[in-house]
């Protein structure tokens, strides 16, 4: 276990430093100098001459790729090129905000798509069970942006309930207002992330409750649920915990649009802002921390299921 999770880290810093290139060669790749978002329209040769020397896009591209890869090395973003400030700070800032969305999205998620997802399968003969498979299935065809539309229609605009976007200036420090604030995002998310989880979750369960060993331990005096619990749960959570890896990298990259259209500052308002502005800095470090954390939750996902499943564990153990 201890060499494939050896082989697997490596294997994280690999596909890290090649999204890094990619990353660096795509913005390259766009038209027009980063120096230009510097720039009036009539700027003279010898003002474009000092914003190329200020944005370092004067330098040859192996150069600017190296001095940009030592500074990721240090935890060093740059800095914006429009405001003059630390991309950093600014990322860990938008984190405070773009991070409890995601995470609070994707707990919301599991408890829905694994109550939706079991139902629908032990209760597939039942009228609600065929309902809430066709929820499942109606909820993946929805755009995320419309759910959101719908919910601020309905529990801010028709019901005053809660707010329709904006976040609280004192941020954290007023836990009551965060929360409130967050409530119509999470569920936006999280309502279309648990239809895609349902679907998954409730073929695995089939599978399971078709399976001879949970037949053979109901046939040994074990009941339904106590078979299903003691047996079952195990294999069934197998298949779904690298698709639960897949949806919580989808609701940070779901938390851009919904942070749009509930006007949050978090990471993907400042990624737009940056693209907006062709702030390269900002986008190369919102992109760049976005991008690690898609791939250490493929990591965290895999080394789970080795973990949870004794058969993949073998597998590593006869490849040593």
């Amino acid at each position: 276990m201890l060499r494939y999770l050896t082989r697997r880290f490596g294997f994280l810093l690999l596909s890290f430093a090649a999204a890094m290139v990619v990353i660096f060669v795509l913005l390259r790749l766009l038209p027009g100098d980063p120096a230009n978002a510097l720039l009036s329209v009539n700027a003279t040769p010898e003002q474009i001459a000092a914003a190329q020397r200020q944005v370092g896009s004067d330098l040859p591209v192996l150069t600017q790729f190296g001095a940009w890869v030592g500074a990721i090395a240090r935890l060093d973003f740059g800095t914006s090129f429009i405001s003059g400030l630390p991309v950093g700070p600014e990322i860990v800032s938008r984190l405070s905000v773009t991070l409890p969305l995601t995470l609070l999205s994707f707990a919301l998620a599991v408890v829905l798509a694994l109550v939706i997802g079991v139902t629908a399968a032990v209760k597939a003969d039942r009228w609600y069970g065929v309902l809430l498979s066709g929820f499942s299935q109606l909820g993946i065809a929805v755009p995320t942006f419309w759910v959101g539309i719908l919910l601020v229609w309905l529990f801010a605009l028709s019901l005053g309930w809660l707010p329709s976007g904006g976040f609280p200036r004192a941020s954290w420090s007023n836990p009551g207002a965060a929360f409130t604030a967050l409530a119509l995002p999470v569920l936006t998310i999280a309502i279309v992330m648990s239809a895609s989880l349902a679907r998954y979750v409730r073929t695995a369960t089939l599978d399971v409750l078709g399976s001879g060993y949970l037949r053979t331990a109901r046939a040994h005096g074990s009941g339904g649920a106590e078979a299903f619990l003691r047996h079952g749960l195990r294999n069934a959570s197998v298949p779904v915990i690298s698709i639960l890896g897949i949806e919580l990298s989808t609701a940070l990259i779901g938390a851009v649009v919904v942070e749009s259209v509930f006007t949050l500052p978090g990471l993907g308002s400042l990624l737009l802002g940056g693209i907006n502005q062709h702030d390269y800095i900002t986008i190369q470090g919102v992109l760049v921390v976005s991008t690690f954390f898609v791939l250490f939750v493929g990591f965290v996902a895999d080394v789970l299921q080795r973990i949870v499943d004794p058969r993949l564990r073998q597998t590593v153990s006869g490849n040593r």
